[in-house]
């Protein structure tokens, strides 16, 4: 196992944190795998309730996190390198989004709570909340925009 710097996300620029930095600053709420709306006048995004294909609902990860791509070649690799390109997007609630923006994280981050399963207990996940994306037509998936909780 990796071990990773204490309290690393106060002190350490996100370009410069190791892969396994990184990878631990996903809290696992699963909104990020959310298909979302974008209205293209405006630009404003919405979150549906519509998961993607590669969603496991229960545990709320991707069950084929490292060949992801394979299955959905747009799933955006994040990295500080497009950050700033993939911001709008992001859920607020995201650890991603907030270090960037220099905000804290949020009490209930496993970073700082020590439990992987607080994100879920908190309310903010998306476990049990979802629908496949191969069960609703693109046409309804106005009908799933949930408001993204916090």
């Amino acid at each position: 196992m990796t071990s990773l710097r204490p309290r690393f996300w106060e002190t350490v620029p996100l370009e410069r944190m190791t892969h396994a930095e990184w990878e631990a600053l996903c809290d696992g709420c699963g909104k990020c795998c959310m298909n979302k709306l974008e209205d293209e006048d405006t630009g404003e995004v919405a979150l549906t309730n519509v998961a993607c294909r590669l969603f496991d609902d229960a545990t709320c990860r991707c069950s084929q996190y490292q060949i992801r791509h394979q299955f959905v070649p747009e799933c955006i690799v994040l990295k500080p390198g497009n950050m700033d390109r993939n911001l709008y997007w992001m859920p607020e609630t995201c650890a991603y989004k907030l270090l960037w923006q220099g905000q804290p994280l949020f009490d209930w981050h496993p970073l700082l709570s020590g439990d992987p399963d607080s994100v879920h207990r908190a309310g903010v996940s998306m476990q049990a909340r979802t629908v496949p994306e191969f069960e609703i037509d693109d046409d309804d998936w106005e009908d799933h925009i949930i408001e993204e909780p916090t």
